[in-house]
């Protein structure tokens, strides 16, 4: 059986953890050894933990290791990428109740959250973070190291590419390009194309 280290030992490390455990696979295929942090106190506070066994800096992976993330911002694709120059592998972490349509393609090192639907034909990149309640509608693209946070929209045909974060209950309206590195904000209607490295709020969002 593998051994699930969590990267980043802070508030989403530990939810991470909770759905780790409730995590298709969890206790046949992985179990979690714990979490790799540069703060080798982040969980002196809290009990019920596995421990902080290394920073993350200096985190040698091992034969038998498989590999998630938690952190965010512009850290989290380094840090993803400089493990798997260390020979680190990451695993899906797709939860129990989530809703995987027909046809969808999911590459590695996604974390697919609780109640989280990923609609017919859909394809899912790597290393993204899509959280609980978010719906990704047929035959959407999303790309690679993007953060999708909860209760988001993304109508069908819609495409997120690269690095980007889309924020709590945005909708991305059909067939709409969110570009690479850009920011939706929260409650936002997109409407049109989001351009590389934009930021976008409001109803309908615009440019801030």
């Amino acid at each position: 059986m593998k051994q699930l280290i969590i990267i980043g030992a802070g508030g989403m490390g530990r939810t991470l953890y909770d759905i780790a455990r409730e995590a298709v696979g969890y206790g046949v295929e992985f179990e979690i050894k714990g979490f790799i942090d540069d703060n080798l106190s982040a969980l002196d506070s809290f009990e019920n933990y596995p421990p902080v066994i290394g920073k993350i800096s200096e985190y040698i992976p091992q034969r038998d290791e498989v590999f998630t993330f938690s952190i965010g911002g512009d850290s989290r694709r380094h840090c993803i990428e400089d493990l798997l120059s260390r020979g680190a592998e990451f695993i899906n972490i797709i939860h129990k109740t989530a809703r995987v349509g027909s046809n969808v393609k999911i590459g590695k090192g996604n974390i697919i959250g609780p109640f989280t639907t990923l609609g017919a034909d859909s394809k899912v990149g790597d290393y993204n973070m899509i959280q609980s309640y978010t719906v990704i509608g047929h035959d959407a693209e999303i790309g690679d190291f993007n953060r999708i946070d909860t209760h988001v929209t993304c109508v069908g045909g819609i495409r997120i590419e690269d690095e980007s974060t889309v924020h709590t209950s945005a909708v991305i309206n059909h067939k709409v390009v969110v570009g690479s590195k850009a920011k939706v904000g929260a409650c936002s209607f997109v409407i049109r194309k989001v351009k590389e490295g934009q930021t976008v709020f409001g109803v309908p969002a615009k440019k801030i």
